[in-house]
């Protein structure tokens, strides 16, 4: 029989650029990463926090996304086509009609599924412009592993992680921005989690700036135990891919060719 650890599993996080409140151009981006992590056989590709907006606070009302939005359509045929879930970042709906858009992660599945997951926790200030959602874990199984949700500061919440845990997870999926002054205190978190709850936790941070922010980039990959498997070297645009096999979990960097990400 074949133990859950050497079961073949491949992910990766894309640390991306975005171009403030482009939906479409950013779409395009998200592809490109996604054929770059196709060649890798990437089996779940997690993207940044509002990765199809950019942080960009005062466009996320005007950018509300929802399952059968003709913007996500593209990526949902990308997921299909290649059998690889997409883990992307939008606004979305808010849990009670008539409030402040959420901050969506869309967890767009390679049979064609698409769900949502509200970013439980906000910063303060982000209160003025967005909602939070009211689930304090959601798991999905993508790729055959329960797969824990984050958005950003969800993760410094040890409530959080401790909840996907309880909830079934073993990988703890967490789509950022993280500057270069947050990096060393929420990595240090991250990797406590892997330590602490024996979960593989992966992060996907930008590249480049986003709103008022630089990102550190830094994409990474810890694996149960709390050991960094793969991180990138600054922010540049690539793929962290990580594998996990017989002999335990491997990864690399794959940089994506600027040429292939629209200007």
């Amino acid at each position: 029989m074949t133990s859950l650890f050497s079961t073949p599993l491949r992910i990766a996080a894309a640390q991306s650029p975005s171009v403030p409140a482009d939906v479409a151009r950013n779409v395009q981006t998200h592809l490109a990463f996604v054929r770059v992590a196709a060649s890798r056989g990437v089996q779940v590709l997690l993207f940044p926090e509002l990765s199809l907006t950019g942080y960009e606070p005062s466009v996320l009302a005007a950018n509300v996304l929802h399952a059968g939005h003709a913007a996500l359509a593209p990526l949902r045929q990308a997921a299909r086509d290649h059998g690889m879930a997409l883990v992307v970042g939008g606004p979305a709906d808010p849990v009670v009609e008539g409030e402040l858009p959420a901050i969506g992660a869309w967890v767009l599945g390679a049979d064609g599924t698409a769900a949502l997951y509200r970013k439980r926790h906000l910063h303060a200030s982000e209160e003025s412009f967005a909602s939070a959602g009211t689930d304090d874990a959601q798991v999905h199984l993508l790729a055959g592993e329960p797969m824990g949700m984050a958005v950003c500061a969800d993760i410094t919440h040890a409530e959080h992680a401790s909840a996907a845990v309880k909830a079934g997870a073993t990988l703890y999926a967490a789509g950022a921005l993280i500057s270069h002054k947050g990096y060393g205190p929420e990595t240090e978190i991250l990797q406590g989690y892997a330590r602490e709850h024996g979960m593989g936790v992966l992060l996907a941070n930008y590249s480049g700036p986003t709103g008022d922010y630089v990102s550190a980039g830094g994409s990474a990959f810890w694996e149960p135990g709390g050991r960094c498997v793969v991180a990138a070297d600054g922010d540049e645009p690539c793929v962290v891919w990580a594998a996990r096999g017989d002999s335990g979990w491997g990864g690399g960097v794959l940089a994506v060719d600027p040429r292939l990400v629209p200007a």
